[in-house]
């Protein structure tokens, strides 16, 4: 135990190492070989086994030059406070358990509802991440819609853009319902004329699902105009916001998210952009009575449970839980929310500054104007085969992590920007092996 401790106050002081990746499993199934026997190996070789062998076989997440998919940033002192979540084995699905860790659970949660605009009535948990997040805010959609008004004939229905995130779509998938797809406009929005038009034509739209920073391109949809297209036909409204929604805390992007205060439900990441450990998704409620309708469950054993005060339990898809909030909190009570807040303006104005060295270049050209704080820009004359190199040298010298993706039909290459440490210079320095 006191080697573990030791190890990790190791982690929480090194740098991640940017050249570490994924190894072929067969090849690392030889170095690992078997640990786990009838006897067992002891604590000294198992924990050499993961240092010297399954840690260097992962991806290091928050090195300032990861810039690929959505990287991640957590502060130190949500990753210590990550090691006290797990050594005090809190169950939290219940008040009763989990009281005290709900509570600062709540105090958190509190801030983002207040980001959202929404009331102090407004509530929510934290879950495993964006995919159940959404699933839980659909179900709960659902459940309201067939409380008010019969099953249709054609079945229940849900209307989002291509451009939202996958989840979506499994969520759909998982409880059989059928997405109708709305375009988007020229750059790549969900519009509430685009919205509107399909409720108009579709019966049985139980939800809209409109994203506050696309994952592909940061773009934020059109959120007053798609509210106020939900709002004339009864159908809830979720924002997707894993990514984005962390730009609420930036006074700076704030207008970009005009009629979010309108939504019936809300997802961010703070694994994402708001600098907490994997895993974490806040999912929120602006009425939280739709959920508990939804999602508490009932059984003979489950009698004891005080239905009058939070359990978060009844807001999701889940009952057991671990407080996965906690290391959030702590690391908002440390540095204040003013801090994250600067944090979140100084990762955009990175991101803001690589865009202007990328428009004053002679070998890139940025292909969309970014919104938030992820960049897709080509190098014009490669294929992709090209990128995919380029890409691979990248990664393999630890230079950057930064991987091609498709826009409008062509193969770019796209940045997240998600990590205060990093720094303008060094992306720019790496931009110019493009040439």
């Amino acid at each position: 135990m006191a080697s573990a401790v030791y190890y990790a106050s190791r982690l929480l002081d090194g740098e991640p190492d940017p050249t570490a990746g994924a190894r072929p499993a067969a090849e690392l199934a030889d170095a690992a070989g078997t640990a786990i026997t009838r006897g067992g190996i002891g604590g000294a070789a198992a924990l050499r086994l993961f240092d010297r062998v399954l840690a260097p076989a992962t991806r290091a997440q928050s090195g300032p030059t990861n810039l690929a998919y959505i990287p991640a940033a957590p502060t130190r002192a949500a990753l210590a406070f990550e090691a006290v979540t797990g050594a005090a084995n809190i169950f939290a699905g219940t008040w009763e358990a989990g009281a005290g860790a709900i509570h600062a659970e709540n105090e958190a949660l509190a801030w983002l509802t207040r980001l959202l605009g929404w009331p102090g009535t407004a509530a929510g948990c934290f879950v495993s991440g964006g995919t159940m997040g959404n699933l839980s805010a659909l179900v709960t959609a659902r459940s309201a819609a067939a409380a008010s008004r019969p099953r249709p004939a054609g079945g229940w229905k849900l209307v989002c853009a291509d451009s939202a995130h996958s989840s979506i779509k499994s969520a759909a998938d998982a409880m059989d319902v059928q997405i109708v797809t709305a375009p988007v406009d020229a750059r790549g929005h969900l519009t509430g004329a685009a919205v509107s038009a399909v409720l108009d034509s579709t019966a049985g739209v139980f939800a809209v699902v409109a994203t506050a920073g696309t994952t592909n391109a940061g773009l934020v949809d059109d959120l007053d105009a798609i509210a106020d297209a939900c709002e004339r036909h009864h159908v809830w409204l979720h924002v997707d916001g894993a990514y984005g929604g962390a730009g609420l805390a930036a006074a700076g992007v704030r207008h970009r998210y005009a009629g979010i205060e309108r939504a019936d439900s809300f997802i961010v990441d703070p694994h994402k952009w708001l600098f907490a450990p994997y895993d974490c998704c806040a999912l929120l409620y602006r009425d939280p009575e739709p959920a508990r309708a939804a999602h508490s469950q009932s059984a003979h054993y489950l009698d004891a449970i005080d239905r009058d005060v939070h359990n978060p339990a009844d807001l999701a898809l889940h009952l057991s839980r671990r407080a996965r909030g906690l290391p959030f909190w702590f690391s908002l009570a440390v540095h204040g929310t003013d801090r994250y807040s600067r944090a979140v303006e100084r990762t955009l104005a990175t991101s803001r500054q690589v865009a202007d060295a990328i428009r004053a270049s002679d070998h890139l050209r940025l292909v969309t104007e970014p919104e938030l704080s992820v960049i897709l820009f080509e190098r014009p004359g490669w294929s992709a085969g090209d990128y995919a190199r380029w890409s691979a040298r990248a990664a393999e010298t630890g230079s950057t992590l930064c991987v091609p993706t498709q826009w409008n039909g062509a193969t770019v290459l796209r940045m997240a920007f998600v990590n205060p440490d990093t720094r303008a210079g060094d992306v720019i320095d790496v931009l110019n092996t493009l040439r």
